[in-house]
């Protein structure tokens, strides 16, 4: 996958900060010397460096998944899932706020936003951990031949960004970095009306009620549902097949007037059989074994 934004060739390099007081999230613009800008192009050029050698083909980002600290994966920028990025990406009305750093502890991320010589945009983004922390340590410095503690403010930044956004994707480096700076909890928590909405649509004959007001409390399902709206894993579901499949696996289906319905319990298990993390096998005759699978990839049989 190519970056829209020509990293080695950035005319253009702009700090900012993310702050939460509670009452909402904002970002403002910080003015930063040259040495700074070097630094941040730096950081830019050796996260896109370090996704590239992960690999060339990042797969799409999953909600469902549990990522490795460190995973390269994309997810496009108009994906709801990207709100919260886009809108940072997208904003032209952020200005410069000499007081941004005046209380550190609201301080959840920082960003830079770079252009480059044909007026592209890329915004990367890392949430703020060493950057607060270092306010907190004791530092020390060597001056003429002396240690001294650095009784000023020191800020650091980290080696690599946790994504880049260009116009078309979030490129996602640090899983847990981009779901805490771009409040993906409460996005697919918001989003499980809709979610739902759309799944009814595909699968007409499955009553969702239970499974909405059981995903809209609980975390896990909704990233599920989320998973299967973003992958259109609902797309033309047999009923039958279904129903055989959920049997197979111990989901218990009612059937009535040609509804199926479920009870509150099953929930979990049904989403595991529609996102097809349940399955059985039968290597040995007469003997079916059912699993359920942690983490799952579709395999390509060049068919």
């Amino acid at each position: 996958m190519n970056l829209n934004f020509d990293i080695s060739n950035i005319k253009v390099t702009e700090f900012g900060i993310g702050r939460d007081d509670g009452n909402g999230r904002d970002f403002d613009y910080v003015m930063v010397d040259g040495n700074v800008q070097d630094a941040l192009r730096e950081m830019a050029g050796a996260t896109w460096s370090a996704m590239q050698a992960q690999t060339n083909d990042p797969p799409n980002y999953d909600p469902s998944e549990k990522h490795a600290s460190i995973e390269y994966t994309q997810l496009p920028l108009n994906d709801n899932m990207a709100e919260t990025m886009r809108n940072l990406h997208e904003a032209n009305n952020l200005s410069p706020n000499s007081n941004a750093l005046a209380d550190t502890e609201k301080v959840f991320c920082y960003f830079a936003r770079f252009t480059d010589s044909q007026q592209r945009k890329l915004t990367a983004v890392r949430r703020a951990t060493q950057f607060k922390g270092v306010l907190k340590s004791r530092l020390l410095r060597l001056d003429t031949n002396a240690l001294k503690l650095i009784k000023k403010r020191v800020f650091k930044l980290d080696h690599d960004f946790d994504l880049l956004i260009d116009s078309e994707n979030v490129h996602i480096f640090h899983p847990s970095g981009f779901e805490f700076v771009g409040q993906l909890q409460e996005a697919i928590m918001s989003a499980v009306s809709t979610n739902v909405a759309m799944l009814k649509a595909e699968i007409s004959f499955m009553d969702f009620d239970v499974i909405e007001m059981y995903a809209s409390k609980h975390p896990r399902a909704a990233r599920y549902l989320a998973s299967i709206r973003s992958k259109n894993e609902a797309v033309n579901i047999d009923s039958k097949r279904l129903q055989k499949l959920c049997a197979g696996n111990g989901v218990e289906l009612t059937v009535n007037n040609g509804m199926l319905s479920l009870e509150k319990k099953q929930v979990m298990e049904f989403l595991e059989v529609l996102e097809r993390r349940r399955y059985e096998i039968e290597l040995v005759a007469d003997t079916p074994e059912h699993y359920r699978a942690a983490s799952r990839s579709k395999i390509d049989t060049g068919g």
